[in-house]
């Protein structure tokens, strides 16, 4: 059996005091809500916090709201709530099957919708026991001093492995972020760095409380995965695709790939070489080999790179087929949103 570290934890009734409390007690804290990630790695001994900061406990943080001005989604609601929500599958149905996506149903009834935004960077060789990662001398994200995917490098590459951050980027998302200092509104792109150690650009203290949504107004979207099992896997790669339609010409489109860098990386070549089009099967497949561009996977997850990268032809196309209404026959219906 694998233990957890001691640790202190505690409880806040409000964001703010959430906030004041990782002020006070700096990089010895961490965040944790449904902690289904968060507990495995600190098993591992991947985090060692001495302090953890529960949000389980305040409401404000829980909850789907929609108004004119689009949906608000609070950053502790459950992946299984934000899958469930009527109003969500009707306007944003690539966030519902995303959310839908992530693990398995027991734990998307624990994890929350900020956590997976928030959720750690993975690779082959850091998400290992404490023994296995020891036997192999260590990485530079935890203990070690070098990237073993790329050696040579100055930098760790583990790639984002959140299943909603590529679809929130695509629907452009904004989030509230509440910090000892007081609180900011930034496009969902700016709380991400291209990092594999430091990937988050918010500040320790802030706290994630909401996810804005903007009106639906026209746009489709999907989200696509490619995992080994149908379960419990972390995404090897994640295509969300939105698109603004007007009767049958694209608007407006976003194409974002997940698990394929150390943070959600937009095709957009591909996205604005739909624009103004009328969408048909040769403009699908131009526009999949324009957004495998951005894609370059590292050997650093499941499954071969050049798999992938071939993969992110398929989904791509394969999504913007769904979002036309060109239903693709080789798509499942865990696919397709």
């Amino acid at each position: 059996m694998i233990r957890l570290p001691p640790f202190t934890y505690l409880a806040p009734r409000t964001v703010d005091d959430a906030a004041r409390l990782m002020a006070e007690h700096g990089r010895d804290a961490m965040l944790v809500a449904g902690g289904t990630d968060l507990y495995p790695n600190m098993k591992r001994r991947q985090f060692e916090p001495k302090v953890l900061v529960g949000l389980r406990g305040i409401r404000e943080l829980r909850g789907v709201r929609g108004s004119a001005g689009g949906w608000t989604i609070g950053a502790a609601t459950t992946l299984s709530a934000v899958t469930a929500h009527p109003g969500i599958a009707r306007d944003f149905p690539a966030l519902a099957t995303a959310a839908g996506l992530v693990s398995s149903p027991q734990l998307q009834n624990m994890g929350t919708i900020g956590g997976n935004v928030c959720v750690d960077t993975r690779c082959n060789y850091y998400n290992q026991s404490y023994e296995w990662r020891k036997a192999i001398g260590f990485c530079m994200k935890k203990d070690g001093d070098i990237c073993l995917v790329a050696p040579g490098s100055s930098r760790c590459w583990a790639v984002s492995s959140s299943d909603t951050a590529p679809v929130l980027w695509a629907l452009g998302a904004r989030v509230r972020l509440i910090g000892a200092g007081g609180e900011r509104t930034v496009p969902l792109p700016a709380l991400y760095r291209d990092d594999g150690i430091e990937y988050l650009a918010k500040r320790p203290d802030e706290v994630v409380a909401d996810i804005l949504l903007p009106p639906a107004e026209g746009w489709r979207s999907a989200y696509l995965k490619l995992r080994r099992r149908g379960s419990f896997d972390f995404p090897v790669l994640g295509v969300a695709v939105a698109a603004r339609m007007d009767g049958d010409i694209v608007r407006d489109a976003r194409i974002v790939l997940g698990a394929v860098a150390s943070l959600p990386r937009p095709a957009e070549k591909a996205a604005a070489a739909l624009v103004g089009q009328r969408v048909t099967r040769e403009l699908i497949a131009r526009v999949a080999d324009l957004a495998a561009g951005p894609a370059k996977p590292l050997d650093n997850t499941d499954f071969t790179h050049p798999y992938r990268k071939k993969v992110t032809r398929v989904f791509v196309a394969r999504a913007l087929a769904a979002v036309a209404g060109l239903r693709d026959g080789g798509a499942t219906s865990e696919e397709v949103a």
